[in-house]
């Protein structure tokens, strides 16, 4: 029988999960992995410029493309410790990367050892669950191991320890098993009898409101929620972070709802009679767990496939644990021979005359083009100006907030944000994973100036590999959420919150990709025209307004509200 190393079986087990992007570093420990790579033609290595925005990037792969996104860190200690955060950003996204981390060698664990941590214990808490190879024989199995886990129901992130002397031992050559056939998990089903008891409810209220949420985007699942809205002529409110769950032109979209969504959608939550929260947790982000913009009277059906999701928060008149595609289609069956009254359509009316006036207001309030450019101003060029394919990554911060529920999500999935997280540094190099996963479609990756300045180095990993997405730098020289909480709440006693910046256009021409710089809102639409045209990675510089704040979390505040 041949002879193999640690190295080439980690490889071999990465090319039997039918892997064809590795993101990753390059590290001593890790160095007979990245050799073998070397050998593979089947697998593409992009080497990324740091540990934590290349997890990123594979965050934004897996998200995109609903396979497993996989980062390579190749050095033990520094270069395992940088991958926490983006692996506690895809834990709170259930997002299914394996990261696979070269560590100490077995011999010096406990010794102080050359740049020693206990790698099993620092990632415990941001993955789904972790491991560390303590037989090199066993490596097939184990990498194996980590896509069932990381790809099972709920999905998300894994870590694998690798010890560099399991790396480089060699032992007999074995074939690797192919990956189980567990894989292949299929939606689950709600139990019929609840399914027929929501079914009745829903057909009797006179105010439905659907409010869907990473269930139904993550299972691609938009025609199911569509079909069920339509039988109900019930209006769909999306959860925060995920306004693309359905087609933003269907009639029934509402937008996203509560503190980070629009008033119209959030309306509607208030004065729903019976909600059926599909695949959504109702969690922070959509309600800061109160009632400001929920109705405290509504009767709730909530559908989660992860049985602690259901009724966690709220209390609810039903619960079906499922697949939420999967339970809508069952819900939309068992509605076959329902048609709305006419109480119903006339709320949906109303519904969409606001929806109507909304979207009428947003036009007017960026078609007003006085300068310093103002974000309303920002989000009516790209809303003019991006193709109907667009997917946009934001960050945190308070212009990816306001700019959340007003881009136009027509083909899901097209919107990848940090959700519960809440991370700044997040949106460009998860943009550069989204684009190798879907590279046929165009890629917008909206971030704030201080976000961009953090990750500012990818843009060599952008131009290296012939990563062609637009970032848009929304530049108003300050740390803006926390610029406007100052200003509200604290006197406007600034300190620490503004940010100056190189002129981010002419670095961008540095690293070799096109840069355009925006000082005036007339430039805006021809500026980012050129980018999206030009061939190349693009950062657009826009110099937005620095008086443009908004205190997004008043609520954490009340206590210095003088207005309370």
């Amino acid at each position: 029988m041949t002879k193999t190393s640690g190295g080439k079986a980690v490889v071999g087990a990465l090319e039997a999960e039918g892997v064809r992007h590795v993101f990753g570093l390059i590290g001593s420990a890790g160095m007979e992995i990245f050799d073998a790579l070397y050998d593979s033609k089947a697998i593409r290595l992009i080497g990324v410029r740091d540990e934590r925005t290349g997890v990123h990037m594979a965050d934004g792969y897996a998200r995109a493309s609903g396979q497993a996104g996989v980062f390579l860190a190749g050095q033990n200690g520094p270069g395992a410790t940088n991958l926490v955060t983006g692996l506690a950003q895809a834990n709170a996204a259930y997002s299914p990367v394996v990261a696979l981390a070269g560590s100490l060698s077995s011999a010096h664990v406990h010794r102080d050892a050359f740049q020693e941590v206990d790698q099993q214990s620092l990632f415990r808490p941001v993955t789904k669950k972790t491991w560390t190879v303590t037989q090199a024989r066993r490596i097939p199995e184990m990498v194996r191991e980590a896509f069932t886990t990381a790809l099972s129901p709920r999905r998300g992130p894994v870590a694998l320890n690798l010890p560099r002397d399991m790396l480089s031992e060699a032992f007999d050559a074995e074939e690797v098993p192919p990956p189980s056939s567990q894989r292949a998990f299929a939606p689950a089903a709600g139990d019929a009898e609840l399914v027929a008891r929501a079914a009745r409810l829903l057909a009797g209220a006179r105010r439905p409101l659907v409010i869907a949420g990473g269930g139904i985007k993550n299972a691609r699942a938009h025609a199911q929620a569509l079909a069920l809205a339509e039988r109900l002529g019930a209006p769909v409110a999306l959860s925060p972070g995920h306004g693309d769950a359905i087609p933003a032109e269907h009639p029934l979209y509402a937008g996203q709802v509560g503190p980070r969504g629009n008033e119209v959608a959030s309306a509607l939550a208030r004065e729903a009679d019976v909600i059926l929260a599909l695949g959504t947790r109702l969690g922070f982000n959509t309600t800061f767990y109160s009632y400001d913009n929920l109705n405290r009277a509504a009767r709730i059906v909530q559908v989660d496939q992860e049985p602690t999701a259901v009724g966690r928060f709220f209390p609810i008149a039903l619960g079906i644990v499922g697949d939420a595609g999967r339970v809508a289609a069952q819900l939309a069956a068992e509605l076959s021979a329902h048609a709305p009254t006419a109480e119903v359509r006339a709320y949906t009316q109303a519904f969409r005359d606001a929806r109507r006036r909304l979207l009428a207001e947003r036009d007017a309030a960026g078609a007003a083009r006085g300068d310093p450019i103002q974000p309303a101003a920002l989000y009516h060029a790209l809303r003019a100006t991006v193709p109907a394919d667009a997917m946009f990554t934001m960050d945190a911060g308070t212009l990816c907030l306001q700019a959340t529920d007003q881009m136009p999500y027509r083909q899901p999935p097209a919107l990848f944000t940090p959700l519960d997280f809440g991370l700044v540094g997040f949106s460009y190099a998860a943009g550069l994973g989204i684009k190798v996963a879907c590279p046929e479609r165009t890629v917008v990756s909206l971030m704030g100036d201080g976000g961009f300045g953090m990750t500012v180095s990818e843009i060599g990993t952008a131009v290296e590999h012939g990563i062609h997405t637009v970032c848009v730098v929304m530049n108003n020289g300050c740390w803006g959420a926390e610029k406007a909480y100052q200003r509200d709440f604290f006197d406007q006693r600034y300190i620490g919150a503004d940010v100056p910046n190189p002129p981010y256009d002419q670095l961008a021409r540095l690293y070799g990709a096109a840069g355009f710089r925006v000082e005036r809102a007339a430039e805006l639409e021809g500026a980012l025209r050129e980018a999206l045209a030009c061939g190349k990675p693009a950062i657009v510089d826009v110099q937005v307004d620095p008086s443009a704040l908004y205190s997004f979390r008043r609520d954490s505040f009340k206590h210095r509200d003088r207005k309370a």
